[in-house]
């Protein structure tokens, strides 16, 4: 069955097939795709996300990159910016962490309901048998 199929079979109900999403959903999604869309800010985000408790200080994550401070803080800005992460100043240091219903958002809007993504043709070539 192809991907066009399943949206037209009712099978696939993630928010974009389901209805055209509004223009301020859009453009926070937007804000959010872009903010992810950087490696350097995609692993922050996931080094604030795995570190024990759920929260990280920025003492720890920046030792992970071989970039200076200033460009860390940048990058955590854009991420607290586009709504997926938080943070609190503790002292001298600032701890950051993910924003839930942010990684929700993001999360409903890819989601195919109603069974387990079925590769496209093209993903089903590269799979070795």
């Amino acid at each position: 069955m192809s991907n066009q199929e399943l949206s037209e079979s009712g099978a696939c109900c993630s928010p974009l097939v389901r209805e055209p999403l509004t223009e301020d959903w859009a453009g926070d999604l937007a804000r959010m795709f872009k903010a992810l869309g950087d490696p350097v800010r995609l692993r922050l985000l996931s080094l604030v996300a795995s570190h024990a408790g759920g929260e990280a200080c920025v003492c720890d994550i920046s030792e992970t990159f071989d970039l200076s401070q200033p460009t860390i803080s940048h990058h955590l800005k854009v991420l607290r910016s586009a709504g997926l992460l938080d943070c609190e100043r503790r002292g001298t240091w600032v701890y950051y962490w993910v924003v839930p219903s942010a990684l929700q958002q993001l999360s409903a809007v890819l989601l195919t309901e109603g069974g387990p993504v079925v590769p496209s043709e093209t993903c089903a070539a590269e799979v070795p048998a």
